[in-house]
């Protein structure tokens, strides 16, 4: 499949999606939402991809949804926002629960839906001069792309609602003090960065990473006796099924270096 609105290559098990709308600021179209999507379903399926890299091309990482689209469409902008949402969401849901970790290199502004898209990552890594604001209200809007499951899981539910009711606009500084970044990068390194937690990601235990991955994106509404049933049924999993979990455990007791396959 050729894409228009991103970039999707693979590289030594490294995928890596561009967010390619650099003149619209890469706003999430129909279009651009659908493709992520099918980018997500690749990184998903494909057993060679041990772990997803997602970036922005030029000055945004993501100024959110196409908000122009949204005034031209007048009346029929619900049926617009459920066409844009409906594959963004399934998209986000893929890379939260696919085996491997994804690491969004915020190269520049994340707003709206590229606020919430950010921070669906598993190790966020943002540029120096990145900027981070949620944005919605002040188009009389609520959040999409799991902004509203996510920010209170990171930030607690008071921080939350500053965010989404008082829009401020934070420095990447800012939002790693939050807890909302994970590292802070030059602006001219903030890929190669990702590219290299990426490529340390890759060089492990991928099936573990997804379970612990699925683990906690379900803790949320587990009981602890739940919890400790997943965790159980999860170890028990791995140890029975993936190869990785028997030369980690091997290694260990053997005191080498594990050799890691991803599967």
């Amino acid at each position: 499949m050729n894409f228009s609105t991103l970039e999707f290559s693979i590289d030594h098990g490294i995928a890596l999606i561009t967010l390619n709308r650099p003149e619209a600021a890469n706003t999430i179209s129909v279009e651009l939402a659908e493709e992520l999507l099918q980018a997500a379903i690749r990184c998903e399926s494909n057993p060679a991809v041990r772990a997803v890299v997602l970036t922005g091309k030029g000055r945004f990482f993501s100024g959110g949804g196409d908000v122009q689209s949204f005034a031209n469409a007048g009346e029929g902008a619900g049926e617009l926002l459920r066409r844009i949402t409906a594959p963004l969401h399934a998209a986000v849901s893929r890379f939260a629960r696919m085996d491997a970790p994804l690491v969004t290199a915020v190269n520049g502004t994340a707003a709206g839906a590229g606020f919430s898209l950010a921070i669906a990552g598993d190790v966020i890594v943002a540029a120096e001069s990145a900027k981070f604001t949620m944005a919605y209200t002040k188009i009389a809007m609520s959040a999409d792309g799991g902004g509203s499951f996510n920010l209170p899981r990171i930030v607690g539910m008071a921080r939350a609602k500053e965010l989404m009711l008082l829009n401020p606009v934070l420095s990447a500084a800012e939002a790693q003090q939050r807890g909302l970044v994970t590292i802070v990068a030059p602006d001219a390194e903030v890929l190669a960065k990702a590219k290299d937690i990426a490529t340390s990601l890759a060089s492990g235990p991928t099936r573990a990473f997804g379970e612990v991955k699925r683990l906690l994106a379900d803790s949320h509404t587990n009981s602890l006796e739940e919890q400790l049933a997943l965790e159980s049924r999860s170890m028990a999993h791995l140890a029975e099924r993936t190869e990785d979990a028997r030369e980690g455990y091997t290694a260990f007791a053997q005191k080498r270096v594990p050799k890691y396959h991803g599967r």
